[in-house]
């Protein structure tokens, strides 16, 4: 069986990229002209040049292959105009999706994310019938991800055998880039963290999330999502665990929330007379107000996933960072 990954060069792409060879199954990857492919060289895949905007380049690439799993997208904190987030995200995954109607694509796994389900804070866990409630920070990335998903159900609707999955915060080696989960974690060990903004995340292994989404192009129900998560705990819990791990000592100093915004506002201030993306844009800092947990047992029993402990996923990711020269020590 023949399957096409977007967004392969991707953190979680490419780990999905690598289960499915591990698998046994044939690999074709849409990549952009002029992508890095670093995460993906030597592996046996069928690389295809293409533009999941592109009606015609994606059902060429979808020729012959019977599952899709569309990871591809624009994952950022900031852009420096916000259609670019709607273009790829929302009608990307409108063109792609409906391309695989076209050509009767067997099987899609569309990639969403956690941030569709809402933060619902710790009282009240986020599960896979929570209802979206992150418009007010303003963020793009998180709106054109939720809209995207909303598409990706109406095409299901329209008789494409789709499943959702929604990736929590995650983590993991061959983080090349790295994301800004890794980031946290590579400034965490160079010690450039010294203050911090406590919030509630749910934490997960980037090996687990990529198992997860073979799992749910095999038992998935169609037209339902699915939560891949793991631990839920506060970010003084995660660099308390990150420093017992790695012998670095984690930040000292919390930062109330009011002050944190009040310095990102000043942050996209400046960014916006110099010109530049901002460190701190104030959406992200939005975003971090609220407790970030959720119930992640409906991927756990009807999927089958199994999950790695966060304090092993941390040895593997710290130890990672340090030997492909991350961080000094």
């Amino acid at each position: 069986m023949k399957a096409l990954v977007t967004g392969a060069t991707g953190f979680i792409g490419s780990a999905v990229t690598l289960e499915l060879l591990k698998a046994g199954m044939t690999v074709r990857v849409l990549v952009r002209e002029n992508s890095d492919t670093t995460s993906i060289n030597g592996l046996d895949v069928d690389v295809v040049v293409g533009d999941i905007r592109d009606f015609e380049s994606m059902q060429s690439a979808l020729s012959g292959c019977a599952v899709l799993y569309h990871l591809a997208a624009l994952v950022a904190k900031w852009a420096p105009n916000k259609t670019e987030f709607y273009d790829a995200n929302v009608e990307g995954t409108r063109t792609a999706l409906k391309a695989a109607l076209k050509m009767g694509t067997e099987m899609v796994v569309h990639t969403s994310s956690i941030v569709t389900i809402g933060y619902h804070g710790p009282a009240c866990l986020g599960t896979e019938s929570s209802q979206f409630n992150l418009w007010h920070t303003g963020d793009h990335y998180t709106r054109s991800k939720y809209l995207a998903e909303l598409e990706a159900l109406s095409i299901c609707r329209e008789g494409l055998p789709l499943v959702v999955v929604n990736p929590a915060n995650v983590i993991g080696v061959g983080d090349i880039k790295p994301t800004a989960s890794g980031r946290m974690i590579v400034d965490f060990l160079r010690r450039r963290k010294p203050v911090y903004v406590d919030r509630g995340v749910n934490i997960v292994d980037v090996e687990d999330v990529a198992r997860g989404h073979i799992l749910a192009g095999q038992k998935g129900k169609v037209g339902e999502r699915y939560i891949l998560g793991n631990e839920n705990m506060t970010l003084r819990e995660l660099f308390r665990l990150l420093a017992e791990v790695s012998g670095v000592d984690p930040p000292r100093f919390r930062v109330p929330y009011a002050c944190a915004l009040v310095a990102a506002h000043a942050s996209q201030s400046i960014a916006r007379v110099a010109a530049r993306r901002p460190r701190h844009p104030v959406s992200s800092v939005r975003m971090a107000s609220s407790m970030a947990y959720f119930d992640v047992s409906k991927a756990v029993n009807e999927l089958g996933l199994t999950l790695t402990p966060v304090r092993t996923t941390l040895e593997k990711v710290v130890g990672w960072f340090r030997q492909n020269g991350y961080v000094n020590s």
